[in-house]
């Protein structure tokens, strides 16, 4: 097993050499599979928007399946504190104004505010994921965060482009472990205790 650090390092770089067209077709793939997710009940889902320099999973696509598929469900975005490691979270409307942060993340510049326990299912972006649903992101903690304020029953899907690793040797006790993670080629479900 290999240290967060290390994956973090391999799988961004894997990422980044990604030619635009295999990136495309993974994005494809991927999109496709999350299709296949049970949507049902779910009133208020949180999405993450691709940081495009960093080649993040392609949400966009997904957002407008979902806006047509089930237009009663409440798309929500956040918007960072990169200070305090915080997360504000937004209803995203049609009109809403989207703002890119100094990292290069789309957000909502201001809106109707969303309470984490409201959420019914949360999109996670990640680098990389072990066989047991642990998660390596990019080492700020925010989302372990922001799913800690969510209902002890709000569904966790996480995004790759790529498969698991078999472990990752520094999870932390406060990591929050996926439930789901849809990659391009498979769904992968995690018992969580």
């Amino acid at each position: 097993m290999i240290t967060k650090k290390d994956i973090r390092k391999h799988f961004l770089e894997q990422r980044l050499n990604l030619p635009d067209a295999m990136a495309a077709d993974l994005n494809e793939r991927l999109l496709a599979n999350a299709r296949q997710l049970d949507y049902q009940g779910v009133r208020y889902l949180h999405l993450f928007l691709p940081i495009s320099e960093k080649k993040e999973v392609d949400t966009w696509p997904l957002a407008q399946w979902l806006r047509l598929q089930y237009p009663d469900i409440q798309l929500v975005l956040s918007k960072a504190d990169m200070k305090t490691g915080d997360m504000l979270h937004y209803a995203w409307h049609t009109n809403t104004v989207l703002v890119k942060n100094r990292f290069g993340i789309p957000e909502p510049d201001n809106g109707e505010l969303v309470q984490p326990e409201t959420i019914d299912l949360v999109m996670v972006p990640l680098l990389a994921f072990d066989q047991q649903g642990q998660r390596v992101g990019y080492g700020k903690g925010m989302y372990d965060r922001f799913l800690k304020l969510c209902r002890p029953d709000v569904r966790t899907v996480g995004l790759s482009l790529f498969g698991p690793i078999e472990g990752i040797s520094d999870a932390d006790p406060w990591d929050v472990p996926l439930q789901t993670v849809v990659t391009p080629d498979l769904i992968y479900h995690f018992k969580q205790p």
